[in-house]
């Protein structure tokens, strides 16, 4: 490759972004980090392909589920001839003779990354990494994995599945997560500290638009919440403490953005409680439409909370934006909420599951029109200072130049 002098330009480093799903209406964060990329090209490798539409982006391959065995012992001649006698394409063919017990890998991963030769695998999502973990192995690849909320405690209770991913902290050359909180947990699962990196999510800053909140001179308050409609965003609470933010502003509405599992549940909570008048469920929207939304409210509400399970939050990226568009955020001491919200500067901390303690901020801050104006102000400051999108996609590509680093070095 050579410039317009004709002198030799060499080519960005290859990172394969591997994800099971390419992709999923909620994953805007990681089309953002793909789609985004500067001192790196990437291919998409995915077993499933979603949403072209909405996430254009080129090369996206879907991986093809393998029909033929793949037979032990061909990833030590593998990696003799590609890594040691430096003979690739081998001399002569590698195949199973004097080699028993065969095994399927469920994709051609390993074809596909001795076809594309990146620098470096990046896995989206721990539980993938665990998955694709043996055929990562076959392929002599250098990877890290990406940590995002849900697969810290996905699977936890089927040994078979720890001890695979104790065997991806050890080979993964970095492993990375979007708060402290949840690298805290990675260490407590095991995951050597000095493998650890911080990946906050990378927020678009400059498409939101920063706005001050006003008291509205009818007390007709719109308060938002958008998420997935499960269980750790913790819907069920807001709707439990409602009426009683009613009982004091009447004209309260509140609009949530999203759908999920928990939709039919919520339709039927609404319905019981009387708050068909107060509450709507608008599905999910595109992001002008949120964006339109947020300008038109006062108050972000995103109460996470643990589940029986230990499903826990990273840092929201709707909260984010959020609070980008200048909104003043009510949210819980839950995970990594607390690294982006400062109680009393940017808005107000509860406890879980609480709805008493979750009206009580509500009509806090309904109340004093001078902290609702100060918290409007402050969210959209302190965004922009801890999840500015170069900073975050800087510290992504900086972990990308350490892993194949260290791998040169092994």
């Amino acid at each position: 490759m050579a410039d317009s002098s004709g002198e030799s330009v060499r080519e960005k480093p290859l990172v394969v972004s591997l994800c099971g799903t390419y992709l999923k209406a909620e994953m805007q964060s990681i089309y953002r980090q793909i789609s985004n990329l500067d001192a790196y090209r990437t291919v998409v490798f995915a077993e499933r392909i979603e949403n072209r539409d909405a996430f254009p982006f080129e090369p996206v391959v879907e991986m093809k589920r393998q029909e033929r065995p793949r037979y032990r012992g061909n990833f030590l001649l593998r990696f003799w001839y590609k890594h040691v006698a430096k003979q690739w394409p081998p001399p002569r063919p590698i195949g199973h003779v004097g080699m028993e017990g065969a095994y399927y890998d469920p994709y051609d991963l390993v074809a596909l990354i001795e076809k594309w030769r990146p620098a470096l695998v990046h896995v989206y999502y721990g539980h993938k990494a665990v998955k694709y973990r043996r055929m990562l192995a076959e392929a002599g690849v250098p990877y890290l994995v990406s940590f995002h909320g849900v697969d810290v405690v996905k699977f936890m209770d089927d040994p078979e599945y720890v001890q695979g991913l104790r065997r991806v902290f050890g080979e993964a050359r970095l492993v990375l997560a979007r708060s402290e909180s949840l690298l805290n947990r990675l260490e407590e699962l095991g995951c050597p500290r000095g493998k650890l990196r911080l990946n906050r999510t990378p927020i678009p800053l400059g498409s939101f638009e920063s706005r001050p909140r006003e008291v509205p001179a009818d007390g007709g308050w719109r308060l938002v919440q958008a998420c997935r409609l499960i269980e750790k965003k913790g819907l069920v609470t807001v709707l439990e403490a409602l009426p009683e933010v009613l009982d004091r502003w009447p004209k309260v509405r509140f609009t949530i953005c999203g759908r999920g599992p928990m939709e039919g549940e919520l339709r039927d909570r609404i319905k019981s409680a009387g708050l068909g008048d107060s509450v709507k469920l608008v599905g999910w929207l595109e992001q002008e439409e949120l964006r339109q939304l947020y300008g038109e409210s006062h108050l972000f509400i995103h109460p996470s909370e643990l589940t029986e399970e230990a499903d826990q939050e990273g840092v929201p990226n709707s909260m984010l934006e959020a609070m980008a568009c200048g909104l003043p955020i009510v949210a819980t001491r839950h995970g990594g909420i607390p690294e982006a919200i400062e109680d009393g500067k940017d808005g107000y901390l509860v406890a879980e599951k609480s709805p008493r303690d979750l009206a009580a901020a509500i009509l806090r801050l309904l109340g004093d029109g001078q902290d609702l104006m100060r918290f409007s102000e402050q969210a959209a400051r302190s965004v922009r200072e801890k999840f500015g999108f170069e900073e975050q996609m800087g510290c992504l590509e900086a972990s990308y130049a350490e892993a194949i680093k260290t791998a040169a070095k092994s």
